[in-house]
């Protein structure tokens, strides 16, 4: 957790209060959702009798929805002159119908308070983003971005280990661990209420009803950005692979929070890089450490082998979590950034589903091995791509 209090971008200058308010804001929110998510599984199986089918219905929905609410809700920033309500009204509205999964009885009310849980989520994305990149000039972006991520990613950590300690020191059902995730979710609304101001940003011009499109370079890089989520499947899989090589089921969530204390004690350093050498580099070198792991990942054949591979796949996320947005931000005027962001969390937020089928009907025909392979191509093959690609910010 200390990587994450550390407020300082590589060059040792302290970032702006929003920027460390919303990075809390979505420590907190993160470990509400993660205090649900690792016991949902069992919550619609066991106390629910829910088929498994129902899981994926449950999440492919929320996970879609979200993407196209993130869209609408990009274009809804830009021409807002203040992006803090939006932002209020997402967290606000996942805070409040997150912890209710566990009154549920039946699991499509679960579906439903996912559906809505997914739209709050849509909703505030973009002006967020927004707020951070207003906060910051073009050239601490990326520690900005970075350091976000960082609170995020320890969010995750958090999460799930207070769950297993509720439930397994304390006793507690998971219905009532479910509903304790209203604690840290209203902690964070309460954060941004009283400690983000609203930031300073121009609305998209109104003129003749219109905005300015986006330009081709934003375009060409979020095209390949999704072009490379197909390559990023779920990464329960490499938790599946784990469990195919010997690892008890109690080990998985031990693994999971590795990987994400990994990210967040490196996240805010990755962005920063990025400040340093250039977005483009870091997301290259990201993307190639990833394509090597991904394919490492399909070749061990030890867990510890495995563990070793996940440490350093784990990097992958940090050197380009910020970068990638820091970079959306720099290639469109400040009045049009609601749009890109939007855009870009949808693009390759609708692109996740088909990555993940993608990679779980190789897996079940082909192999590990053959699932593995096939996405480092992929992403070998987007890295390439984006080497092409002139990047330059764009003015305004």
């Amino acid at each position: 957790m200390k990587a994450v209090v550390e407020t300082r971008d590589i060059a040792g200058d302290s970032l702006p209060p929003t920027v460390v308010r919303l990075g809390w804001v979505s420590f907190l929110t993160d470990v509400s959702s993660e205090m649900i998510l690792p016991l949902l599984p069992a919550f619609l199986a066991t106390t629910l009798g829910a088929p498994a089918s129902a899981l994926g219905w449950i999440e492919g929905v929320a996970e879609t929805t979200a993407s196209f609410v993130k869209i609408a809700s990009g274009r809804l920033t830009d021409r807002a002159p203040a992006k803090k309500p939006l932002v209020l009204l997402g967290y606000g509205l996942s805070s409040l119908v997150r912890p209710l999964i566990g009154l549920a009885t039946i699991w499509p009310v679960v579906l439903a308070l996912r559906f809505v849980d997914r739209i709050g989520k849509g909703i505030r994305t973009a002006p967020r983003d927004t707020l951070i990149a207003a906060a910051v000039p073009l050239e601490r972006r990326g520690a900005a971005f970075g350091l976000h991520r960082a609170f995020d990613n320890a969010g995750a950590v958090l999460g799930p280990l207070l769950a297993s300690l509720l439930v397994v020191a304390f006793g507690f059902s998971m219905k009532t661990v479910f509903l304790l995730s209203i604690v840290p979710g209203a902690l964070s609304f309460l954060v941004l209420v009283t400690g983000v101001p609203e930031t300073a940003a121009p609305p998209a011009p109104e003129g003749t009803g219109t905005v300015a499109p986006l330009p081709g370079a934003f375009w060409r890089v979020a095209g390949v950005l999704t072009f490379f989520t197909l390559a990023a499947s779920s990464d329960t899989f490499i938790l599946l692979r784990a469990r195919e090589l010997g690892a008890p089921p109690a080990a998985l969530p031990l693994l999971w929070s590795m990987s994400h204390a990994v990210r967040s004690a490196f996240g805010r350093l990755g962005g920063g890089l990025s400040d340093r050498f250039g977005r483009k580099r870091l997301i290259l070198v990201g993307w190639a450490l990833y394509a090597i792991c991904y394919a490492a990942f399909g070749a061990v054949r030890s867990l510890g082998a495995l563990v070793a591979v996940l440490a350093v796949y784990s990097l992958y996320a940090p050197l380009t979590e910020g970068a990638e947005k820091a970079l959306a931000a720099d290639l469109v005027p400040a009045a049009s950034r609601g749009r890109a962001f939007g855009w870009l969390s949808g693009m390759t937020g609708l692109a996740a589903l088909p990555a993940s089928v993608l990679f779980g009907t190789l897996w079940q025909h082909a192999g590990a091995g053959t699932a593995f392979l096939t996405g480092a191509a992929i992403a070998g093959v987007a890295t390439a791509l984006l080497s092409i690609l002139e990047v330059r910010p764009a003015s305004g």
